[in-house]
């Protein structure tokens, strides 16, 4: 059984999901860049490393979620000096050409590599049910799929290493249409004079119902700005798609005109649903 795990990266995301995992029985060390992040753990206890070495040495398995395809560069091109015949899952939304890389990379050092990227958000995270969609061999998913279970709630085996990160792409993609969508749709119903929240619920029971309206937009018409999805980590993520879209002669012309939108915003640190900011400052 696989059961002794490495962290890396104890953030929105990674905190909620290293809870799970220990709540399931799984010992679990724990690195973080900002090492407090990874230090709160112990309470629920994790074991806290002061090092990528210790976090890696000796370990069943090592999971990464940190923020870009340059961190899950770094953090590898480090992991893959102390990892011997660790199984080695990447969470991080990232480059599918880089996942394919490290794949090949985790090989000549006897590692197994799955990318796996997640989507559900930081609720998901907290719940256990995280959508997860992994790239990799079938024989590592094998292994992974306890971990997996522990986490999420949809789990899915997307075929060779690099197409988890292609599916996380599709989702991003789809994400960006319904964002703009929903948070267009209460500036008109505020242009319009209209209640926000009267329209949003009247909306979202019909055939305009998603995720992004009842959920996302909803924070942004009661005022709450605050995280569950970094808008500077969605616009990095529409810039992954855009590029591997183009690599293949496909334009994607709605998910470019959001990325510029999301893009201009000053505070890139709020959540997705400052989208908002955008209308208003275009008034």
């Amino acid at each position: 059984m696989l059961n002794k795990i490495g962290f890396i990266g104890t953030g929105i995301m990674g905190t909620p999901i290293v809870r799970n995992l220990l709540k399931k029985g799984f010992n679990v060390t724990v690195y973080n860049r900002s090492q407090q992040k990874a230090y709160l753990l112990e309470k629920d206890g994790a074991i806290f490393a002061d090092s990528i070495k210790a976090c890696v040495k000796d370990k069943d398995v090592l999971m990464t979620m940190v923020g870009y395809p340059q961190d899950v560069k770094e953090v590898y091109d480090e992991v893959l000096k102390y990892a011997d015949h660790t199984l080695l899952i990447d969470m991080t939304t990232s480059s599918p050409d880089l996942a394919k890389a490290l794949y090949d990379k985790a090989k000549e050092k006897n590692c197994q590599m799955l990318d796996a990227p997640v989507t559900g958000g930081d609720i998901g995270a907290q719940k256990g049910m995280l959508t997860i969609l992994c790239g990799g061999d079938q024989e590592a998913f094998n292994k992974a799929y306890p971990l997996f279970e522990a986490i999420g709630s949809n789990i899915y085996y997307l075929g060779p290493c690099g197409n988890g990160q292609y599916c996380k792409m599709c989702n991003q993609i789809a994400i960006a249409g319904a964002l703009s969508g929903a948070i267009e749709a209460i500036s008109y119903a505020d242009k319009m004079g209209l209640d926000k929240s009267q329209v949003m619920k009247a909306i979202s029971a019909g055939a305009a119902g998603s995720f992004q309206l009842s959920n996302v937009a909803a924070k942004a018409i009661s005022g709450d700005f605050q995280p569950g999805f970094m808008m500077k980590h969605f616009v990095k993520d529409m810039g992954i798609a855009d590029e591997s879209a183009l690599s293949h002669d496909l334009r994607l012309e709605i998910l470019e005109h959001v990325k510029k939108m999301c893009a201009s915003l000053d505070d890139q640190n709020l959540g997705t649903q400052s989208l908002l900011k955008y209308y208003e400052s275009v008034r």
